[in-house]
Parts: structure tokens; C-alpha cells; sequence
């Protein structure tokens, strides 16, 4: 399964960004059964788990991101959000869904980059 998230692009530092991550067709009927997680990989880095949620509504976050970033899921809809808040140059990465722990195949992701 391959999660597509959207919602990228240009901003500067201290701007504000929101994600977002619908689960596909093949998933709906289980998505309400998984945690799920955003993650970000910034060039010649590891990916790196950055927050995540459960079923239920509990959360996790990176420390670096703690008090900035907010994750939150809509299981009506099957999708996973993400508000980013207060951006910061290193910020800057390529973010992708998926559960948690992840599945084998990951999408495309979505870049975001911050300016300083």
C-alpha cells in the first residue's frame, strides 16, 4: 500500500503549513485499525518518525517538533493531517504517511521547504 501525501511546498520561516494524507480505496475498510504516522527525510538523512496517532486519538511527537507540529486523523474521512506551525529551515524535508510502524512501500511524500 502506497499513501500519497499532499499539501507541500515554499514558505518562510515562522510560516505555517498543513498536510494531508488519504488513505486509498484498498485501505479504507481497515484504516480505523492503524496508527498512523507522518515521517520526513531531509537530503543525505535518515527518515526520521516526526509524529504519530492512534485510532483513538493519542498522540506522539519528535521532540523536535513538539509544541510546533500537530497530527490529527479524521476516520470518517480516512485521512491523516498534519498542521506545522512555526516552521523552521530545518524543517526542510521531503514528509510522507504511513503507519506505525510503516509498511513495506512508501510513497511519493510531499516536499516542503523552508526559507530563512
Amino acid at each position: 500500500v502506497q499513501l500519497q501525501a499532499s499539501g507541500g511546498g515554499l514558505v518562510q520561516a515562522g510560516g505555517s503549513l498543513r498536510l494531508s494524507c488519504a488513505a486509498p480505496r484498498s485501505i479504507t475498510s481497515v484504516f480505523n485499525s492503524y496508527v498512523m504516522a507522518w515521517y520526513r527525510q531531509a537530503p543525505g538523512k535518515e527518515r526520521e518518525l516526526v509524529a504519530s496517532i492512534t485510532v483513538g486519538g493519542a498522540t506522539v511527537y519528535a521532540d523536535s517538533v513538539k509544541g510546533r507540529f500537530t497530527i490529527s486523523r479524521d476516520n470518517s474521512k480516512k485521512t491523516v493531517y498534519l498542521q506545522m506551525n512555526s516552521l523552521r529551515s530545518e524543517d526542510t524535508s521531503v514528509y510522507y504517511c504511513n503507519a506505525s510502524p510503516p509498511w513495506n512501500k512508501w510513497g511519493q511524500g510531499t516536499l516542503v521547504t523552508v526559507s530563512s
